[in-house]
């Protein structure tokens, strides 16, 4: 009986690797192209034959950002978009440039993990916990610190100092996404309604109003 029970248990336990998948990709790359009648579709996009990969489809010159706008920042995404040999491969990047006292405001990626390494300036960064606690967990960096931002979380970024600042983060997927909250909340198209705003933030009518005519800049 005892031999019985072990064999099932080894059974079921093969049987369950078997219907697995393949945690990793099954080729070495997978160059996404926009050309629908010639391609594969994996994983959200169409991917040429390897054969005609070039050194382009792995590079991307990234440039200083123009801080000059209301948030005093920049974010230069280096993902799928902007390099296609990205598709498959589960990670990316994006400089951030920061004017003195700059913001990369509260935002989440829905779909990636960051790690940020500060490479000029000094930065207080943060970043909120989950419900019920919401507790929020913040440092000053400076050049040569780094700091992670778990997946899905809303954090931010504000230079400290009265120099400008520049920063790496590295994302966990090759499209992270990102949702700002303020511009998600208050510049959605078309509009929350008011009756849902003034609830939730317990707040005059008259604030949710104006909020909703701000210009929300993306610095995206």
């Amino acid at each position: 009986m005892k031999s019985s029970y072990l064999f099932f248990t080894a059974f079921m336990a093969l049987a369950s690797c078997a219907l697995a998948f393949d945690p990793s990709p099954l080729q070495d790359f997978c160059v996404a192209i926009n050309d629908t009648n010639n391609g594969v579709f994996v994983n959200g996009k169409l991917c040429k034959d390897p054969k005609l990969a070039t050194a382009n489809d792995f590079f991307f010159s990234v440039k200083e950002g123009n801080t000059s706008n209301s948030l005093g920042s920049k974010v230069t995404p280096v993902a799928v978009n902007e390099i296609l040999g990205l598709n498959t491969l589960g990670i990316s990047l994006a400089r951030i440039d920061f004017a003195p006292r700059g913001l990369n405001p509260p935002h989440t990626h829905p779909r990636a993990t960051e790690i940020l390494i500060v490479l000029e300036g000094t930065l207080y960064v943060g970043f909120v916990t989950s419900n019920p606690q919401n507790r929020l967990i913040t440092k000053v960096l400076n050049k040569g610190d780094v700091f992670v931002f778990p997946i899905g979380l809303i954090h931010f970024q504000l230079n400290a100092g009265y120099g400008n600042a520049v920063a790496i983060g590295g994302l966990s997927s090759q499209n992270p996404g990102v949702i700002t909250i303020a511009n998600a909340v208050f510049g959605s198209n078309p509009k929350i309604s008011s009756d849902v705003l003034t609830k939730a933030f317990q707040v005059d009518n008259k604030i949710v109003d104006n909020l909703q005519k701000q210009f929300w800049y993306d610095n995206n």
